[in-house]
């Protein structure tokens, strides 16, 4: 909340009231699930306060026990209060509260919110001595003239919500900048090329290659540490990452110091004695400490790009990261792997390595642009909770 609002609230005049002045808590009438029908007329509420302490929707079940909208229900678990903006049905432990004066719909949230504040001291008490506890509950209102300030709880709930929308479309903004940043681009727009490589996937040829004839094992230092005596934080001089059979964070749980360690950066890692045979594309410093190698492109005059890379790691899991091997069934180190054949996309006898490069930077925009309909979406849905 920003300093206006709060210097609003400071400003204002307070005038004290019972709860029981404002409110009568009453006791529902419930039922049990298995009495629901098919239907969305209806919200089914209960105890809890999961969505809202709402298990379901329901049709028509009976006049009876029906709580009208404009309430509040109570549960008596977690002693939160839920606005009711529509009709509906209690299970057990519910009660409701009933507005004795009018509240304007745009004042709403801010008795929600006065309600919820006594939640700890409903909590202290017992079941049977909440409804006598919440009648007695002293509250402080907004006044003006000696009575309920509503104009000025509309004003406030309204700057709080703009406030609330204007700081999701700043976070929209910083999160679209950064993966844009990260991936090296400056709009999620798929170009003409990247295009093309989404519509030439089903059509384009693919040929086998052995590992073996593409990658290298690259030869590191041993190191003399244990992992489980190693840091899982970069701490002093243990700030280089290191690379074990794990495949939680990409193998890189550990830090040892750079000194004496042979740092490796832009290759592919994969473990050799573990439940899981992932490879990974490491584009930042690290080293290998144990139970796994790095594997580095021979093709020298054709250095790989990191999309080349991701997309040729996505290929290597197609052989390596199965379900039949495990701790138990071992899919074997660098003489195993290196004899086994990846499918890659080929075009005149000669690995596609163009087309690796668009498809996986097309790949990255769509994500992005998923992330970007996902803020977008929130902040509809927080504007259209707003407007009703």
């Amino acid at each position: 909340m920003n300093a206006s609002l709060n210097e609003k609230l400071k400003n204002i005049e307070w005038g004290e009231y019972r709860l029981g002045e404002l409110f009568e808590i009453y006791n529902t009438l419930s039922f049990n699930t298995d009495m629901l029908v098919d239907g969305k007329k209806y919200d089914y509420v209960t105890r809890t306060s999961f969505n809202q302490g709402v298990l379901r929707t329901t049709g028509f079940v009976n006049k009876t026990n029906i709580n009208s909208a404009g309430t509040w229900s109570l549960g008596l678990l977690q002693m939160d209060f839920f606005y009711r903006s529509k009709e509906w049905y209690a299970g057990q432990f519910v009660r409701k509260i009933v507005p004795k004066i009018e509240i304007p719909q745009e004042a709403v949230m801010f008795f929600t919110t006065v309600l919820n504040k006594q939640k700890k001291a409903l909590l202290s008490v017992l079941v049977r001595d909440v409804d006598e506890t919440f009648r007695e509950t002293i509250v402080r209102l907004p006044i003006k003239n000696n009575k309920i300030d509503f104009d000025f709880m509309k004003s406030f709930i309204a700057e709080l919500e703009a406030e609330r929308i204007a700081e999701l479309e700043a976070e929209r903004i910083a999160e679209l900048s950064a993966y844009l940043k990260v991936s090296g681009f400056d709009n999620y727009e798929l170009s003409a090329q990247e295009l093309k490589a989404l519509e030439n996937l089903k059509a384009i040829s693919w040929e086998e290659y052995r590992i073996g004839k593409l990658f290298d094992k690259i030869k590191t230092k041993k190191l003399a540490y244990k992992a489980k005596e190693l840091p899982n934080t970069p701490t002093g001089k243990f700030v280089l990452p290191c690379l074990t059979s794990s495949f939680q964070n990409q193998g890189l749980n550990y830090y040892v110091p750079k000194a004496g360690a042979s740092i490796l950066k832009n290759v592919i890692t994969i473990p050799q004695n573990s439940d899981v045979y992932r490879a990974y594309y490491q584009s930042n410093d690290f080293t290998v400490l144990s139970d796994a190698y790095a594997m580095d492109w021979i093709y020298d005059d054709n250095k790989l790009t990191r999309n080349q890379y991701l997309f040729i790691v996505m290929c290597i899991n197609k052989v390596t990261d199965l379900p039949i091997y495990s701790y138990k069934n071992k899919l074997g180190g660098w003489n195993v792997v290196k004899d086994k054949y990846i499918l890659l996309p080929s075009t005149n006898g000669k690995i596609d390595l163009d087309f690796m490069n668009e498809f996986i930077s097309a790949i990255i925009k769509l994500a992005i642009k998923d992330v970007v309909i996902y803020s977008d979406r929130k902040i509809k849905a927080t504007k259209d909770v707003v407007s009703k």
